[in-house]
């Protein structure tokens, strides 16, 4: 099932078959999640959202005890298709723990606002999209329930969509600084990491390079 809701389309469970193909047709889209906590063990995945360079946004409702989602998979592992997260970490683990997706290719932003603005404090979501996109995201809804996925309010929906809407220009930014500061090739050999590191989460590794 799937509901027009302002300018983005919900989804219960997974992509269309449509709009899976659209996706399929971009080099990046920028996706995120929302979970009831931090603990992919404990938590579980409740939305996912995803945002292509023409804007469209889908937003796909996780039911309760789902664990897989064929169409997500076949996105989130195209190797065409550039998967654009903040902070991937976090994402990647959740979507192998509860949906066993692989996701790949990968460009983290707030890894590669770390290694590009070292100038910077900051590099929350918020802080950079203020600085490179010149857009304030209103983060209100950020701590909020989840697991209510039929009756989210708009706020809860404006917030998920604003979390990736501005991710792919972002990137074009952060990879231009990484160039300019030949950083670049760095920043992909850490993104290569990731899979690996979220293995590690996954298995409940802590503190495993550290002496």
């Amino acid at each position: 099932m799937s509901t027009q809701a302002h300018d983005f389309i919900i989804y219960d469970g997974d992509l269309s078959s449509d709009r899976l193909e659209i996706y399929l047709g971009s080099s990046a889209i920028a996706v995120d999640t929302e979970t009831m906590g931090l603990l992919p063990q404990r938590d579980r995945l409740c939305l996912i959202q995803i945002c292509d360079e023409h804007d469209r946004v889908s937003v796909v409702r996780i039911l309760k005890g789902q664990t897989d989602a064929p169409n997500l998979k076949t996105l989130m592992e195209a190797t065409q298709v550039t998967k654009i997260f903040h902070f991937a970490r976090f994402d990647i683990t959740t979507l192998k723990y509860h949906l066993d997706i692989k996701v790949s290719p990968i460009f983290c932003t707030k890894i590669a606002s770390k290694l590009a603005r070292t100038y910077a404090p900051r590099h929350g979501l918020k802080d950079l999209i203020k600085e490179v996109v010149g857009i304030e995201l209103d983060k209100t809804a950020q701590s909020s329930d989840w697991g209510n996925a039929a009756n989210l309010s708009d706020e809860q929906l404006r917030y998920a969509a604003n979390d990736v809407r501005y991710l792919i220009k972002a990137r074009e930014i952060l990879m231009t600084m990484l160039t300019r500061e030949e950083r670049l090739d760095l920043a992909e050999q850490c993104f290569a990491c990731l899979p690996t590191f979220a293995e590690l989460d996954i298995a409940q590794y802590q503190n495993l390079f550290e002496h």
